[in-house]
């Protein structure tokens, strides 16, 4: 290994404090894996050398490169199928009913990656829900990866990612061919937006959301960190709000005052109706 132990718990240390992600001391192999491109970027030998170039000296863009590089970006279209089932059939429905007055809706993807999530929102919304025409809809994603909102941004996806989850209908309902990739229409596109925002750090600038998708991120977080985190998530809820977590995660010991929902056998976190 090129990371040798000082090396790698000042690793550790520099992504707690930057992002509060909990790389355990089993992690060498994936140190090496996520900082060796950028090792041959900088013309230097080994992901050691990455992790000394960023103890020697302040250098932000390099910081930003690995913090990027550690963070992992996992997902896909319709990402588990059954928790979308779950929001088209009764959540999006009971929320229309209570946000009728006032026609607004604001669906959060807290960790949006690529974009695959908030897309899967916005199509299934544009297919599903022709009365939000009249509404005003925030799809908003943040993410700390610059070059993943990038992609985001742009709607661009290869054939590989394309085929990940989702239907043919769909692609050709929403998608145009540009050589080997697929991008989404300029109408779809439209209706999301893309933020840079860490998790760890601010939260500034967002609108109160009647839906928080936070999925498979808490594992990345120590106890503290996820009761922090939960707990502003909450908070940015509107009453009556549904925040969303990965399969395996739970708030329980870590919040109070949420309820749990169990909907087409996936449990979502509900704050109290005013």
């Amino acid at each position: 290994m090129s990371v040798d132990v000082l090396d790698f718990q000042f690793l550790q240390s520099f992504l707690r404090q930057r992002c509060a992600i909990v790389l355990g001391d089993d992690k060498h192999y994936l140190v090496e894996a996520r900082l060796s491109p950028i090792a041959r970027d900088l013309g230097l030998d080994t992901a050691g050398e990455v992790v000394r170039t960023l103890r020697a000296r302040k250098d932000v863009g390099l910081e930003d490169r690995v913090v990027e590089a550690m963070t992992t970006n996992e997902t896909s279209w319709f990402r588990d199928l059954q928790p979308f089932e779950a929001i088209r059939a009764e959540v999006i429905p009971e929320i229309l009913d209570r946000n009728r007055p006032a026609r607004h809706l604001a669906v959060w993807s807290a960790a949006a990656s690529t974009g695959q999530e908030l897309y899967s929102l916005a199509l299934m919304l544009d297919q599903h829900f022709p009365e939000l025409a009249g509404w005003r809809v925030e799809l908003v994603g943040t993410d700390l990866n610059s070059a993943v909102l990038e992609k985001a941004r742009a709607g661009r996806f290869s054939g590989l990612e394309i085929n990940r989850g989702l239907p043919a209908a769909l692609i050709a309902r929403y998608f145009t061919r540009e050589g080997a990739h697929f991008v989404v229409s300029p109408e779809i596109r439209s209706r999301v937006r893309f933020e840079k925002m860490n998790l760890a750090g601010p939260w500034v600038g967002l609108p109160k959301f009647d839906l928080v998708l936070l999925r498979n991120v808490l594992i990345y977080f120590d106890a503290e960190d996820k009761r922090r985190i939960l707990e502003k998530a909450l908070a940015q809820l509107n009453p009556g709000g549904y925040l969303l977590l990965g399969a395996a995660e739970s708030p329980y010991g870590l919040l109070r005052g949420v309820t749990s929902v169990s909907i087409l056998g996936t449990t979502f976190y509900r704050t109290e109706v005013a």
